[in-house]
């Protein structure tokens, strides 16, 4: 898909009369002798109308998330001659490819909604709707562009993509200046509060959700431009949204760790927003992460090829973990709930088998990992542990588990952070509060932080949000106001592999044959930005040119 032509509007303009019903609140218009200015007419239409937006154009970006989240960031391994453990990240590269055509469709399609509400809605449909289906729609497109200004920098505004079509400019559209692309997002997420609810239906985006993000974009803007030190006004910004979701939405955080990530928790206090997968008749409403990460033979449908997909041993580090020893710490609940290691039971997989050991000799399972571990979020297990979550099958490549995109955790740690601002060190009683609500939750009686630094939070972060697609923008919120920093910690990182570890588990070979393929980064590789896809510098190669100002009177908000 090229970046900015009209394929985009068209797929969303499908997307809003063409799908098939799918579940629940994800219920999307069927297929029908209706057209565009017959829809909009009633309540649920609307509703019907946005659901989309949780799922399907999302699709494309599910190994982009994957990749430039965890793998740039250390947390996944992939081999050490992929070109995102290597930072040698290629323009040609599908994924990213994919990722691009993923987000601006996901634009597209905000877009489009937001422009028929405005024009086609009928008279049945009440003010209540009209603003709380425009807010999700806005906060999806703040999100979009939230993702698409971390990976790629400075990036195209598209507010309008009927006015950018009449206009024959699809194709000629510079890109705009970071710190506006900031603005517009910011601007997006103000006016999305304004119109949502405090309380929208489970599942659905609401005020404090929204709020949520725009602490989380505060943060992340405050150190853009700024050298050392970051800018004082966004951090408090950032402080007081994210203090209003912990003290004002009436969310708590999940009590067991591992439950944030099972089918049966989709919808939950903890996850403020999601991609919301579906088993259906339409394919890109499914969650297809299993197959990627999963173990060959993990299910029954022969869709999963994850075993050398390891987690890194730097990761391992990071939580005291040795994957050439045999005997597990325990000591916090996510390390076992992010990867499985040798001896991990899990109960939660083959319920119908009396549970899942991760063993190497387990049954039809190929196991090879080089770092000696898998992931275990984004994974659902066997069809019958679908049902079991569900009450409902899973499907070759297709399972409905959700994809956390913003959790309450991440708000309480954003608090944390922004409260310690630039200073060495914090003994704020709010941010104490919420750093050891999130650490105390997994590591059971331990010992309350007294104060925190830099260095405690972030680590904690990765800890509470690795294999989520997120601790990569972590770096590069800290690449924007000191990029050595952010060097030194991605160059430290062991990226490498543990030769014979497989025929050790197996019993084929002495732990002494078990020896560090050591593996670093090359430090002049380490970058920031991506490059855009060729595809999308074809299509529009004013991509290649410097940014523009953007002109903010041309929006209405």
């Amino acid at each position: 898909m090229k970046i900015l032509n009209i394929k985009s509007l068209a797929i969303a303009t499908m997307m809003l009369v063409g799908m098939t019903s799918c579940e629940d609140f994800l219920n999307r218009p069927t297929k029908d002798n209706y057209t565009i200015d017959g829809f909009y007419q009633t309540d649920e239409q609307c509703f019907q109308a946005v659901n989309p937006i949780y799922n399907s154009p999302w699709y494309d970006f599910q190994r982009g998330f994957v990749k430039i989240g965890d793998v740039l960031a250390g947390n996944i391994y992939y081999g050490t001659d992929n070109g995102y453990q290597a930072f040698v990240l290629k323009s040609s590269d599908d994924d990213l490819r994919n990722a691009s055509a993923s987000l601006w469709s996901v634009n597209a399609y905000c877009n489009t909604l937001i422009e028929n509400l405005e024009l086609k809605s009928g008279p049945k449909v009440s003010t209540t709707t009209l603003n709380t289906v425009k807010g999700e729609a806005l906060t999806w497109k703040a999100m979009t562009y939230f993702y698409l200004v971390r990976i790629w920098g400075a990036v195209p505004i598209i507010h309008n993509n009927s006015k950018l079509i009449s206009d024959n400019q699809s194709n000629s559209i510079y890109k705009n200046k970071i710190e506006d692309v900031y603005t517009y997002i910011v601007k997006t997420l103000e006016e999305a509060i304004d119109l949502l609810p405090a309380e929208n239906q489970p599942g659905r985006i609401d005020k404090y959700a929204a709020m949520g993000l725009l602490s989380k974009v505060y943060l992340t803007k405050s150190g853009y431009g700024q050298s050392g030190t970051r800018n004082q006004a966004d951090l408090d910004k950032a402080a007081f949204y994210s203090n209003e979701v912990i003290q004002k939405s009436g969310r708590n955080l999940m009590p067991n760790y591992a439950d944030i990530f099972r089918l049966a928790n989709n919808i939950s206090d903890e996850s403020l927003i999601a991609w919301r997968w579906t088993v259906g008749a339409q394919w890109t409403s499914q969650n297809t992460l299993q197959s990627d990460l999963g173990l060959n033979g993990f299910s029954e449908f022969a869709d999963t090829w994850g075993t050398w997909t390891g987690v890194t041993i730097d990761l391992h580090n990071l939580f005291g973990e040795n994957a050439t020893s045999k005997t597990r710490l325990y000591n916090d609940d996510r390390r076992q709930a992010t990867m499985m290691m040798y001896g991990d039971h899990y109960d939660y997989f083959y319920t119908d088998k009396g549970g899942f050991t991760y063993d190497w000799v387990n049954g039809n399972i190929t196991y090879g990992s080089a770092t000696g571990s898998n992931c275990v979020k984004h994974i659902v297990g066997d069809n019958a542990d679908h049902i079991a979550g569900s009450g409902k099958g899973m499907a070759r490549m297709a399972t409905g588990l959700a994809t956390h995109i913003l959790r309450l955790a991440d708000v309480y740690l954003i608090y944390a952070e922004a409260k310690l601002g630039n200073s060495a060190s914090t003994s704020d009683a709010g941010a104490l509060a919420a750093f050891n609500a999130v650490r105390s939750r997994s590591i059971k009686n331990v010992t309350p932080k007294a104060s925190l630094t830099f260095d405690d939070i972030f680590n904690e972060r990765r800890k509470e949000l690795s294999c989520e697609g997120d601790n990569w923008f972590d770096l590069v919120r800290l690449s924007y106001y000191n990029a050595e920093g952010a060097k030194d910690r991605i160059a430290a990182q062991e990226r490498g592999s543990w030769n014979n570890i497989d025929a050790y588990f197996k019993g084929e070979a002495q732990a002494s044959a078990v020896t560090l393929a050591s593996w670093k980064v090359v430090r002049s590789n380490i970058q920031f930005t991506i490059p855009f896809p060729d595809t999308d510098l074809a299509a529009n190669p004013r991509l290649s040119e410097e940014p523009v100002s953007f002109d903010f009177s041309s929006i209405g908000y």
